[in-house]
């Protein structure tokens, strides 16, 4: 019976605190996606298809692609017949989301919204241009505005792909030591 008090605030604040993204963001994220050429032109009608490890969405530019969202990179290719194609990677980032679940609910929730890809966001906006290859960051990402990409190397990509994997793990690493420590105060409160 002991025992069973001492796991009674554990499941408490599991059941409140745990999850904070999957209650705050839905698994899917709107992206919308609009095509320009390389002179600065809109291309409309232009077919975009986004992928991560989740699934494939697609739609018409301008258009707006309901994709699920991933600790992964969204790829996104748009194609219209007599263009170039253009191809974006879109950087997906930890939201508020995981680190409130850091912060209040330890390291379980984030450690379920990691997996189910809602503590992590897309830029909102972006703007492909035709004929050219481009990076999305979301960290650079402003609210209600276009983001218009970067030209990125192989080698920018690994750099930034290696710092967001530092992030991650930092986070993750914050988020068990949380845990841990809410599960030994638990353990020191309840004789």
């Amino acid at each position: 019976m002991k025992i069973f008090h001492r796991f009674i605030p554990l499941a408490v604040a599991a059941t409140l605190f745990g999850g904070c993204a999957s209650i705050t963001k839905d698994s899917n994220q709107p992206v919308q996606v609009e095509t320009y050429s390389k002179s600065n032109q809109l291309v409309s009608g232009a077919k975009c298809v986004a992928k991560n490890e989740r699934g494939e969405w697609s739609t018409t530019s301008t258009g707006t692609v309901n994709v699920h969202r991933s600790g992964q990179n969204l790829i996104v290719k748009c194609d219209k017949e007599g263009e170039l194609s253009g191809l974006a990677t879109v950087i997906s980032r930890a939201n508020g989301g995981m680190f409130g679940n850091i912060l209040f609910g330890g390291g379980i929730g984030a450690i379920i919204d990691h997996n189910k890809g809602t503590a992590y966001s897309y830029p909102d906006w972006i703007r492909v241009i035709l004929g050219d290859n481009l990076v999305f960051d979301r960290k650079n990402n402003k609210d209600n505005e276009v983001m218009l990409g970067q030209s990125a190397s192989p080698e920018e990509l690994k750099k930034i792909d290696l710092a967001k994997a530092e992030e991650e793990k930092a986070a993750q690493e914050k988020a068990l030591t949380e845990d841990k420590l809410v599960k030994a105060k638990a353990e020191n409160t309840n004789p």
